[in-house]
């Protein structure tokens, strides 16, 4: 009976992990990120009517910030190599809140070009998924799949959590006050950052988690050359059909995404008369849906061609655009909830098997590759948020823009289905 007691007295509570600690406040930045590049769409009414400014403008600030948000992230890896990863974030997480309560003293609509294009833009470009990649890479060797979910999940529920609190804000109290909460919400984060971000297990005195103690060896440390890998792999795989093909398509998402319906669901609910409130809860509705169609989207995508599953995911995006301008209506009724629920799933579903076919086609630059496809996406969400606001401005309504969508979508369903192919990838990608 006394050998029980002595085996449970040397038991010791198992120690999570510190790279589970370092995703989780990955998370936190990213999920904030998510939030503060959504925050826009629920201010553009407040904004209009208080400084008379038209949509186009508002547009552009906006664009300017997806772009950004793209052409940051493939060479935000060469920052972190060269300053850390905790001054990367933090710095970006600064900036975002800059932007946000800078722009309470607006006066003039160029500021907005700077305060939410420029600066704004600018910080979440340094977190967007270049981090996730990061964290997954250096400091796990099991679960990378599940962590990646979980992080890309973040964009997700950023915008579920941040965005209907902003609206009511908006609505209610004052753009001015909704954007210090954007601002405070940046700043909040940045002492979780500096205690908890470290850029690799060494540093904490572990091995990354699940790595093998007997077998496991640590990759080299890049000496310098990321942006130089990051411009060399552009220059590899614009030689290729198969990387215009993916560009293009996945440009087509982020048109259909972030840049329209993104920005202009909300102000054009508005335009049918739903108080924007409601709209920005549809939107976070959307936001949940989102969170189980990537990690169904991930699932599937491991057991059948990605090809096809991008097809079905383009088509069916670009039918719900299609019927949009009949769905919209003062209130509330089953067939937008249907609308929420199908373009939810189908939000980021697009994001694993695009991610598979460049690994499958571009091997060892898959990563790099990817990472110049992501911007792609980006640049098509900055034309489609600028586009759609010149739409409504010059012919009344968004309809037309909801349609062009939707047609995009047939293209993008069309490059899918003929993306294939292997190309050679074992040229040298800079030094180590």
């Amino acid at each position: 009976m006394s050998v029980r007691p002595a085996q449970r007295s040397d038991r010791r509570p198992a120690r999570i992990h510190p790279a589970w600690w370092v995703a989780a406040v990955a998370f936190l930045a990213l999920f904030g990120a998510a939030g503060f590049r959504a925050a826009p769409g629920a201010l553009m009414v407040p904004l209009h009517d208080e400084f008379g400014w038209s949509t186009s403008v508002m547009s552009l600030a906006v664009s300017i910030n997806l772009v950004l948000f793209g052409l940051v992230a493939p060479f935000a890896a060469a920052l972190m190599d060269r300053f850390g990863m905790r001054r990367v974030i933090s710095s970006a997480l600064f900036l975002v809140a800059l932007g946000a309560g800078g722009s309470i003293a607006m006066t003039a609509s160029w500021q907005l070009l700077v305060f939410w294009g420029l600066l704004i833009g600018t910080g979440t470009g340094s977190m967007a998924l270049v981090l996730a990649a990061t964290i997954a890479d250096r400091w796990f060797v099991e679960r990378r799949g599940l962590v990646m979910g979980i992080l890309t999940a973040g964009s997700a529920t950023g915008q579920l959590v941040i965005l209907p609190p902003v609206a009511a804000l908006a609505e209610n109290v004052g753009w001015r006050q909704a954007s210090l909460v954007i601002a405070a919400a940046a700043l909040v984060v940045v002492p979780l950052v500096w205690a908890v971000i470290r850029d690799r297990p060494d540093e904490r005195g572990v091995l990354p988690y699940g790595a093998d103690p007997g077998t496991y060896v640590a990759p080299a440390r890049a000496t310098g050359g990321a942006v130089a890998r990051a411009l060399e792999g552009l220059a590899f795989a614009v030689r290729h059909r198969a990387f215009w093909a993916l560009a293009i398509a996945f440009a087509i998402c982020g048109a259909t995404t972030n840049g329209l319906v993104g920005i202009h669901f909300i102000p054009s609910a508005h335009d049918h008369g739903m108080p924007t409130t409601t709209a920005a809860s549809l939107m976070a509705a959307v936001g949940i849906f989102d969170i189980v169609g990537t990690i169904a989207s991930g699932w599937l995508t491991d057991k059948f061609d990605p090809r096809k599953l991008l097809a079905f995911y383009y088509t069916f995006r670009g039918v719900g655009l299609l019927l949009l301008p009949w769905l919209l209506q003062e209130s509330v009724h089953p067939s937008m909830i249907l609308f929420v629920v199908v373009y939810g799933l189908d939000w980021v579903a697009t994001v694993p098997p695009t991610a598979m076919l460049c690994r499958r086609i571009f091997g060892d630059r898959g990563t790099i590759v990817f990472g110049w496809v992501f911007a792609s996406h980006q640049i098509g969400a900055a034309a489609a948020a600028f586009g759609a606001g010149v739409i409504r401005d010059n012919l009344g309504t968004y309809t037309y823009a909801w349609w062009a969508g939707a047609s995009l979508c047939a293209v993008a369903a069309s490059l899918s289905i003929l993306t294939r192919g292997r190309v050679a990838t074992t040229a040298p990608m800079g030094r180590n």
